[in-house]
């Protein structure tokens, strides 16, 4: 049995977020082919895809009560081997409503994976007595990346959505092999409570990961409109702004857990919303897209260490487990980005894009005047 503050037992808590990050970006690529494996139209293909978030935000709600009675190694090997065993099943789910049941039980092991993968880093960082959350969460990313990269490279090379699928797979069986005997074996008491109804610090910590999240969503869904309709770069170019934005956020994380163990929690979300908010503006007032593109990277700098310093936070606060209080602001965070962005469009509609990104720098300028409120004094 490994000892929460051990290399063994951060290596394992690494890994399961890379297994998190590499088996959704794993479908990303795939999206395309199982549209056309289909032959449905963009309506029915965002259909299926609420599936995905359907099923993620349903399993959140029930993960935190799971992993506080059971605790959180069982479900992130159960969560990790699901997302691995359905991952190559989305490449050929023969119907419509095969594959939108496929991706419910996808998004279902993702974020049970989230939540309990989050919960065991908050008691690995706990007992090492020093910030690690950010370098967690930036695997995260590197997953993401890696995922992506090698299915579009199989893709390219003529390797079969399946083919390319089972080796996604693969490759996420071995790391969580690799992590099983290393992550901590702990439960709550049984006389502990196993749910609780966020309130209090919890409530604004949870909403402050919401505005966060959905900040990420929008650039993720709308940036690229927003800056070629401004003129700014050509279509073929549009989803630079964003991967600047992601590289910036990984690099931000990588160095985060430094930064902040030498300027504090209170200071690293006051300064961070502070960046995030600038590069908004940066990004909105951009006469050229050097500027813009300045921007995307001042907002990924910013936001980097936001979301791993309020589960930080959800861990020194004693209203609730902190078990349960980092499964609330996991689902609220998610909800977030599942529904933001849906809400961007909505405003978007009436008001114009570029008022509604606004609107969202408005809404991250809660974090700097809330950091204060959000980090304990402990």
């Amino acid at each position: 049995m490994s000892s929460a503050d051990s290399p063994s037992t951060r290596l394992a808590t690494r890994l399961s977020f890379l297994v998190a990050g590499f088996g959704i970006a794993c479908w990303a690529p795939m999206v395309p082919y199982a549209r056309d494996r289909l032959g449905v139209d963009e309506a029915v293909l965002g259909g299926l895809l609420l599936c995905l978030g359907t099923g993620s935000v349903l399993a959140m709600l029930a993960t935190g009560a799971l992993s506080s009675r059971y605790g959180t190694r069982p479900v992130i090997l159960a969560g990790g081997i699901a997302l691995a065993v359905i991952l190559p099943f989305l490449a050929i789910a023969p119907t419509t409503i095969t594959l939108g049941l496929a991706l419910l039980v996808f998004g279902a092991a993702l974020g049970s994976l989230d939540v309990a993968m989050n919960i065991h880093a908050v008691d690995v960082e706990r007992d090492a007595a020093r910030p690690l959350m950010s370098g967690f969460h930036a695997l995260f990313s590197i997953g993401g990346f890696t995922g992506a990269a090698m299915m579009t490279l199989l893709l390219s090379l003529g390797v079969g959505p399946l083919a390319s699928g089972m080796i996604g797979s693969l490759l996420m069986m071995l790391a969580l092999i690799l992590a099983a005997p290393r992550l901590l074996r702990t439960r709550s008491a049984d006389d502990a409570p196993h749910f609780a109804v966020p309130r209090g610090i919890v409530l604004l910590l949870a909403g402050l990961a919401a505005i966060t999240f959905l900040a990420e969503g929008a650039l993720l869904d709308w940036s690229a409109l927003l800056i070629t309709d401004a003129g700014l770069v050509a279509v073929k170019h549009g989803g630079l702004g964003y991967m600047l934005f992601a590289i910036a956020m990984t690099l931000g994380r990588l160095t985060g857990d430094r930064l902040t163990a030498q300027i504090g929690d209170r200071a690293a979300l006051f300064w961070g919303g502070i960046v995030a908010v600038f590069g908004f503006a940066v990004l909105l007032l951009a006469p050229m897209a050097s500027v813009a593109m300045a921007g995307f990277v001042l907002i990924g700098l910013g936001a980097a260490n936001i979301v791993p310093v309020l589960f930080r936070q959800a861990a020194n606060q004693t209203i609730m487990p902190p078990g349960l209080a980092v499964a609330a602001i996991t689902t609220t965070g998610y909800a977030g980005i599942l529904l933001g962005p849906a809400a961007i469009g909505l405003v978007s509609s009436y008001a114009g894009l570029t008022l509604s990104f606004w609107m969202l720098a408005g809404l991250l300028c809660l974090v700097p005047l809330t950091a204060g409120l959000a980090v304990s004094r402990r």
